[in-house]
């Protein structure tokens, strides 16, 4: 069911969920009247190439390239630290390698993460975990132990785990919070989380629906430098954030779009220039552009061009380089036997990305700064 979309009139004619003829109308009208740049912005390559270029066609129904199946030595390993944690009474917040050791295990997918999702195409599966086999606890354990070994964990909000799962279908939830579509069972747009990786572990799939997408932002820039530089200009400059209140801030300038260290870098959701369901972008904010209009758009609609599509196994794991990689995903449809419902993780790999100077302070509060880890059991909005 399409989330109802409040529009801020002073706005552009766009909302979180994406109108194409409207994209393509506002495209033709600013090809028509506008004096566009034709040169990229400087410091931006005319071409990107290396793994991260790739479209779903190169990967779909080709499973065995990006994903790694457990076997039954592994899977006892991570029985047996779950089991060696619990007799240790070791509190949530001390889940590590140290603590949640995987001889053979660990090592293996630290190099994996290493070689796939930071360097190479910049994304894995992880298979064989049964979810069914643990309570909620023994889950985020589970989840967090082998996690442990692919990076820190980062804040999300209170929070160092989040859950993902429609929340909108609670009785007691007032539709006014949700705030963001993860927390539907709409479909959700192309955009980045925060951080390195991100890392999701499937512990109750949809009846129906529900696909993951992911997309080499890579490929789309590509595309777009090639056809479109103005629109690199507007993605390198400054945009106003609107964050609801979530962070440290309420707004924020920065681009969405860098290349640092030789390495191009998208990190931006839509929600926070178009706002979502009944909250719109805040009024108290200057409007976001007809050119940031139609980049939004844009990025949405060649991620889809060129997206892989995922349908999670109940005890998956996903881990995405959330720098390189941006994401979406389809609607679904619950039943009670099958509901939707993920664990989510912000992971800061050893072997990271030269972050740029404008997202430090974003890193900082995310991984470094002080702070109490807390794993909730159950769905919260406020993360």
């Amino acid at each position: 069911m399409p989330t109802a979309q409040i529009h801020n009139s002073s706005q552009p004619d766009i909302t979180y969920l994406p109108d194409k003829k409207n994209w393509q109308a506002r495209t033709a009208r600013r090809l028509a009247e506008e004096d566009l740049p034709k040169d990229l912005p400087d410091g931006f390559p005319e071409k990107l190439d290396g793994p991260k270029l790739w479209t779903g066609s190169d990967y779909q129904d080709k499973e065995s390239e990006w994903v790694y199946e457990l076997n039954e030595q592994e899977l006892n390993e991570i029985k047996a630290a779950l089991q060696d944690f619990e007799d240790a009474e070791t509190a949530l917040n001390e889940i590590s390698p140290e603590k949640f050791v995987l001889p053979t295990l660990g090592p293996k997918l630290k190099g994996l993460i290493q070689d796939n999702v930071v360097e190479g195409r910049g994304f894995l599966v992880v298979r064989g975990i049964d979810p069914d086999s643990y309570s909620r606890q023994q889950q985020v354990i589970v989840y967090a132990g082998v996690s442990s070994y692919v990076g820190t964990r980062g804040l999300q909000g209170k929070h160092v785990l989040a859950h993902i799962t429609d929340l909108v279908t609670t009785k007691e939830r007032d539709v006014q919070e949700i705030i963001a579509p993860a927390y539907t069972n709409d479909h959700q747009v192309f955009h980045t989380d925060a951080g390195d990786i991100i890392s999701l572990f499937a512990i109750g799939v949809a009846e129906e629906g529900g696909r993951s997408k992911i997309a080499s932002s890579w490929t789309v820039y590509n595309e777009i430098a090639s056809t479109r530089p103005d629109l690199i200009h507007t993605l390198a400059e400054d945009w106003v954030f609107d964050h609801g209140g979530y962070g440290d801030y309420d707004s924020n300038s920065r681009p969405l779009l860098y290349y640092e260290d030789g390495k191009l870098i998208i990190q931006y959701a839509r929600r926070n220039f178009t706002g979502f369901g009944l909250n719109p972008r805040s009024e108290d904010l200057s409007p976001i552009s007809e050119a940031q209009a139609e980049s939004l758009d844009t990025l949405h609609y060649l991620g889809e061009k060129h997206s892989l599509a995922i349908a999670f196994k109940k005890g998956d794991i996903q881990y995405i380089n959330n720098l390189s990689i941006f994401h979406a995903r389809d609607g679904y449809t619950d039943s009670e036997k099958n509901r939707r419902h993920l664990l989510r993780l912000w992971l800061h790999p050893e072997n990271s990305w030269k972050i740029p100077e404008k997202l430090q302070h974003l890193w900082n509060t995310l991984y470094f700064k002080e702070r109490e880890e807390h794993f909730p059991l159950e769905p919260t909005l406020r993360h």
